[in-house]
């Protein structure tokens, strides 16, 4: 059984990757940092990834015997969706969102894992829906999601700019007094409220 513990950090020629072994895992599974699998050739593999991590389509990962393994995303149930106009199919994706419901984004359409629930609720906003087998990579999420790299931010760094942006459109640092149309319970720690 070969043992993943690490993303490859390194590039790879596109025709080298199409002999890599493949870790076909729909998207619940993708979600998993600790998973025993079957790679496309038969190996065994144990996945021991930080957690946290959520495997990406395309995603190249390295085992402790330095080989690679490409992630490749099962096709699965989803429901998708699309709409008569874009406003449409927005307000669809604003009550996804609004329920934290994993969502896959695309060119006039939208597609999420199969539920009766969300279904029902899709078409009451006129949504047109349709069952399929495709797989599904849903948007990672405002504050990134999944797994970093060396180069990227750390969850901190755009926490940080996400409160800098909200402090710029707010207009006032937190302990300023200052006047504008909402209100605020002086009661409560204005920070952390």
């Amino acid at each position: 059984m070969i043992r993943i513990e690490r993303y490859a950090n390194r590039e790879i020629a596109e025709a080298e990757l199409v002999n890599l072994p493949k870790l076909v895992l729909p998207f619940d599974l993708r979600q998993k940092s600790r998973l025993r699998a079957t790679l496309d050739n038969g190996a065994e593999a144990a996945l021991f990834l930080p957690r946290g991590t959520v495997l990406r389509d395309g995603d190249l990962l390295e085992a402790q015997d330095a080989s690679l393994i490409r992630v490749v995303a099962a096709p699965q149930n989803v429901l998708y969706a699309t709409a008569k106009n874009p406003h449409a199919l927005m307000r669809a994706a604003y009550h996804l969102g609004n329920r934290h419901v994993p969502v896959e984004l695309g060119e006039n359409f939208l597609k999420l894992e199969t539920d009766p629930v969300l279904k029902e609720m899709l078409l009451q906003l006129e949504v047109t829906l349709r069952e399929a087998y495709l797989p599904f990579q849903p948007e990672g999420g405002a504050y990134g999601g999944g797994h970093r790299h060396e180069h990227d931010s750390t969850f901190a760094e755009e926490y940080a700019r996400a409160q800098q942006i909200f402090d710029e459109y707010h207009g006032h640092e937190p302990d300023k007094v200052h006047r504008h149309p909402h209100t605020h319970d002086d009661s409560r720690d204005h920070e952390h409220s």
